[in-house]
């Protein structure tokens, strides 16, 4: 059976030029080279394919759109990003956001195609120079996110309560206490206790603290507490 893929790239020319040499290869089958510069639920769910080979230098993101929709498709279609660059910490984006791979642009073909067979396999690949940094910094974001959970599962339920307020989005204690029919002097108690407890010396990193480990929960189908 044929590899099917999909290219998505900001330049048409691009991702035409890339079609015309994947389907030199009598292994592949490319369904579509489409020009994009923003995710585009439509362009995944109107195609069946294999692997996508999205530009990595999206602006905003994009690609790792791209990535995070094309993974939860039935059959796990898989993502190649493709990049101008390798820096860890865009790589360890990607990789969160479900990416199978991680290529650079200036790299031969050959190495492409390589990936690409390897990927449909059910393979990952990462550049080599970059792996000990990004394997790095997915374990210290792991760390980190354990321990703001156990930071998290310190507070009471009522700042809890008082937390989730401002996580989603009631910024003034006046409408907090409203909201939960405390007095506002409790809501400013409470939000003295949070940031003790937390670690932290504003309300604001305190929502983003709770925001990542939502989101971070939310990868892994949990609980938002």
């Amino acid at each position: 059976m044929a590899i099917k893929v999909l290219i998505a790239d900001q330049e048409r020319t691009f991702a035409e030029a890339l079609a015309a040499r994947l389907e030199d290869e009598e292994d592949i089958t490319v369904v579509g080279a489409v020009q994009a510069r923003t995710p585009d639920p439509w362009l995944t769910a109107a195609n069946s394919f294999d692997v996508m080979v999205v530009d990595g230098d999206m602006p905003g993101g994009a690609a790792n759109q791209f990535c995070a929709t094309a993974s939860g498709r039935v059959g796990s279609s898989r993502v190649i990003e493709l990049s101008s660059t390798s820096e860890p910490e865009r790589i360890v984006k990607a990789v969160r956001a479900g990416a199978a791979a991680w290529v650079r642009k200036d790299q031969p073909l050959e190495h492409l195609l390589h990936v690409i067979r390897g990927v449909a396999r059910g393979e990952t690949w990462l550049p080599p120079s970059e792996t000990g940094h990004v394997m790095r910094l997915l374990m210290e974001e792991q760390d980190r996110r354990r321990e703001n959970g156990r930071l998290l599962a310190s507070l009471t339920p009522r700042e809890r309560m008082v937390l989730t307020c401002l996580a989603n989005g009631t910024g003034h204690r006046d409408a907090i206490a409203k909201q939960l029919h405390l007095s506002v002097n409790t809501v400013r108690t409470h939000l003295q206790n949070i940031m003790a407890k937390l670690g932290v010396h504003s309300a604001l990193e305190a929502v983003a603290l709770t925001r990542d480990q939502w989101a971070s929960l939310a990868e892994n189908d949990g609980p938002s507490w």
